[in-house]
């Protein structure tokens, strides 16, 4: 076809090697980081106990439900960058681009934001990390060797990913393993050591508390879709691939709500809401003893490592997607010529992260709130694209077919987008998780990054089964001055 750099990338394939419990400790995983140890004293203070275990129900519902989704469209299409193919093939390139740029925006904001986050939760273990002061961010002064924790992390994460999937997911299964032994400790804690009086209030802060907590879900759930990034390294049937991702959600759902309620269950809220790493104080008060308060911090540790591991992985694996089919420079098609990843997309994010640290803790709040909307973006675009196909190809192979082929189907995706619109409502002005500036001009520099690969994209290609082959031949074309391409001219 004449490009040299687009054709290579395919002599080289990702290799096939995740199992079940790989793939779910991915999954879950990448969904269980940091949140939890830090912003958990909030979200009781916000919303009492049972208003913030229901909104994390409610939220974990609405995940569900856009999960089906995406189980339904893994199943169909198991290949690498899995939203970039879903709406390829429904809504044409440049929607696919654009979901697609969303999710990245929303796993590389998470992985930059656990490069801080983990220095933050090591000052905790460590009280005198704090040393050779090199300056102030937003009021956050940034010392040399606070930020060498997270960037050494960055080193090593990145390292353990380029080694290869099954090497990095092993990593991964042993520190999830922590993070469920973490979790059945705060159970027997709260019945051994808590108090039902301290959970009250069960219910505060009305309407307005229940929105505090539900408006961190899509932070808070994002990396069930990573599952759908490693699809093409996946060795099981694509219809058990689907249902793992629904696992992952209702697992994630489950830990969240057990974290609420065992926390309160030590302390009482105003205390909560005062404390530093409010779960980990619950644990040493659970069990009498500061050093089980270390304990949690070192679940805290592994949340963080198990979420950046994974979106390290998802975003590593979309953008390596997107440039095999032309949307991004075809170097971050390229694979290691011996482990078979995207070593140049994957040492891309590695370099995002290291630097993240660096910039100070005010860094934690405003990554948190640039990448959430970017990522309910991609989740709405995904649920339309499900209800395409379902109308327009009703006889597309679907190994898992959710709600059965009648309208059922159809009911689960148009609920997963009123869900998704619901959700994205509220980051407008005047509603609760309307954005601080700061964040505003990170989601902004990041789309206005994309915009300019957005609009090198040819138009006149239209959505099919073989959109991204058409696309390629468009860019190809485009390269030697003859006309792109368009279904009319197959």
């Amino acid at each position: 076809m004449g490009d040299s750099k687009v054709d290579r990338t395919e002599e080289a394939s990702l290799l096939k090697v995740l199992g079940n419990w790989d793939v779910l400790a991915l999954g879950f995983g990448a969904m269980i980081g940091f949140g939890w140890v830090v912003l958990t004293g909030g979200w009781i203070d916000s919303a009492g106990t049972f208003g913030a275990a229901l909104a994390m129900i409610v939220g974990g519902a609405i995940m569900a439900v856009v999960g089906l989704t995406y189980a339904e469209l893994t199943a169909a299409m198991p290949r690498a960058g899995g939203e970039h193919h879903f709406l390829l093939r429904g809504m044409g390139p440049r929607w696919s681009f654009v979901g697609s740029w969303g999710i990245i925006g929303g796993y590389v904001t998470i992985v930059a934001f656990e490069a801080v986050a983990l220095p933050r939760t090591a000052l905790y273990l460590f009280p005198d990390l704090n040393q050779i002061r090199l300056w102030e961010v937003a009021g956050s002064e940034v010392y040399l060797t606070w930020a060498l924790v997270g960037a050494i992390a960055a080193v090593v994460i990145t390292t353990i990913n380029i080694l290869g999937v099954k090497f990095a997911s092993v990593a991964q299964t042993f520190v999830v393993v922590l993070l469920l032994v973490i979790a059945l400790m705060l159970v027997v804690g709260s019945f051994t050591g808590g108090s039902t009086d301290n959970m009250e209030p069960f219910f505060t802060g009305g309407a307005a508390g229940f929105v505090a907590v539900l408006v961190v879900v899509p932070f808070l759930f994002v990396g069930f879709d990573v599952i759908p990034q490693s699809a093409e390294e996946v060795n099981v049937p694509a219809r058990q691939i689907g249902r793992l991702v629904v696992i992952a959600v209702i697992l994630a759902t489950i830990f969240y709500v057990v974290t609420i309620v065992t926390t309160s269950s030590a302390m009482p809220v105003g205390e909560l809401a005062a404390a530093d790493i409010a779960t980990a104080d619950a644990f040493g008060a659970l069990f009498n003893s500061d050093l089980m308060a270390k304990v949690l911090i070192a679940g805290g540790i592994a949340g963080i490592l198990t979420s950046w591991n994974s979106l390290l992985l998802g975003a590593s694996r979309l953008m390596y997607s997107l440039a095999r089919s032309g949307m991004l420079p075809a170097w971050f098609a390229t694979l290691h010529p011996r482990f078979r990843t995207p070593v140049n997309a994957l040492l891309f994010i590695g370099a995002l992260s290291f630097l993240a640290p660096f910039l100070g803790e005010a860094m934690l709040g405003w990554l948190v709130d640039s990448g959430s909307p970017s990522i309910v973006i991609a989740y709405l675009l995904v649920s339309i694209v499900f209800v395409i196909l379902r109308r327009r190809e009703p006889q597309m192979d679907r190994p898992l077919r959710v709600g059965g082929s009648g309208n059922a189907g159809i009911a689960i995706g148009v609920a997963a987008v009123v869900l998704c619109v619901g959700l994205l409502s509220l980051y407008l002005p005047g509603m609760p998780a309307f954005l601080d500036p700061q964040p505003w001009l990170l989601f902004g520099a990041w789309w206005l990054l994309g915009a300019f690969f957005l609009l090198r994209i040819p138009t006149g290609v239209e959505p099919g089964h073989d959109a991204e082959e058409r696309l390629r031949h468009a860019l190809v074309q485009r390269r030697t001055g003859a006309p792109s391409v368009g279904r009319s001219e197959e």
